[in-house]
C-alpha cells in the first residue's frame, strides 16, 4: 500500500492569496493533475477531482470533510477525511493550528483496512519576508497497521508581487515501527521537498509545483502539479 494525503494540511495554503472571504461555511473544488502526499502519488501519476466542506466558528475552531479519487491496489478508488481542530493568533506574529483528523478509504472489499487517525500541530510565524511554517503529524495506527508514524515539515512561503507568491517546503516521513510499516518493506523513512508557485485569477486558486522524494519509485520520483481550485462561500 502507498501513503495516502491530506492533503488538506499539506497540500494547498492558497487562502493567503484567495480573494474569496472566509465564510462560516465553505466549499471548495479542486482539480490537479496528480493527487501526492508528500511527493507520492495516490493516483499512479493521473488527474484527481477533489472537494471539501468547512464549517469555521468564530472562536477559531472548525470541522469539515475532504475527498478525492485514489487509486489503490484492491480497488481503493475514494479517499474520504474528516478533521476537527482549531487555530489561535499567538503573540509577535506566531500562529498555531492544532487538531485530529481520520482517514478512510473505499471501493474495494479490504479497502477500510487502510482507515487510521491522526493527531496535527502546526505552527506559524509570519514576518516581513513571508510566512513560515514548522508542522508536524502522527498517528499511532498508520494505515490500520498499528505503527506509529511522523511527519515533520518546514516551509516557507513569500510574496514576490502582488498576488504571486513562491512556496518551498521539506517535509520527512517517518515510520516508528518499521517492522510494522514500511514503503516497500524496506524504506521506514523518506524525505520529500517542494516548490510551488501560487497565484489567483477570476476566483480561481492556481498552483505549479516542482517536487521530488529520495523514493526509487515512478509514483515519487520529479514532477511538477498543477492544481486549479475554487471556494464558495455558503
Amino acid at each position: 500500500m502507498t501513503t495516502s494525503f491530506k492533503k488538506l494540511f499539506c497540500a494547498l495554503p492558497l487562502a493567503v492569496l484567495s480573494t474569496t472571504a472566509m465564510a462560516d461555511w465553505s466549499a471548495t473544488v479542486t482539480g490537479a493533475s496528480d493527487y501526492t502526499f508528500n511527493g507520492v502519488s495516490q493516483t499512479k501519476n493521473d488527474p484527481a477531482l477533489q472537494g471539501s466542506l468547512d464549517k469555521a466558528f468564530d472562536n477559531g475552531v472548525y470541522a469539515g470533510s475532504w475527498a478525492s479519487n485514489v487509486d489503490f491496489d484492491g480497488g481503493t478508488d475514494l479517499e474520504w477525511d474528516f478533521y476537527v481542530g482549531r487555530y489561535v493568533e499567538l503573540q509577535h506574529g506566531w500562529s498555531l493550528d492544532y487538531g485530529i483528523a481520520y482517514y478512510s478509504y473505499h471501493g474495494g472489499d479490504n479497502s477500510s483496512d487502510g482507515n487510521y487517525p491522526e493527531v496535527y500541530t502546526k505552527f506559524g510565524y509570519a514576518s516581513d519576508y513571508g510566512q513560515t511554517e514548522f508542522n508536524f503529524w502522527y498517528s499511532w495506527d498508520y494505515f490500520g497497521t498499528e505503527a506509529g508514524h511522523t511527519i515533520a515539515m518546514v516551509a516557507h512561503t513569500f510574496e514576490v508581487a502582488e498576488g504571486h507568491a513562491i512556496r518551498a517546503s521539506f517535509d520527512v516521513s517517518n515510520s516508528l515501527d518499521g517492522d510494522k510499516y514500511a514503503w516497500d518493506g524496506e524504506h521506514s523513512s523518506y524525505h520529500h521537498y517542494r516548490l510551488a508557485y501560487q497565484t489567483s485569477y477570476e476566483g480561481f486558486d492556481i498552483e505549479v509545483a516542482a517536487e521530488n522524494t529520495n523514493l526509487d519509485w515512478n509514483t515519487a520520483d520529479e514532477r511538477i502539479v498543477l492544481l486549479v481550485s475554487k471556494t464558495f462561500a455558503l
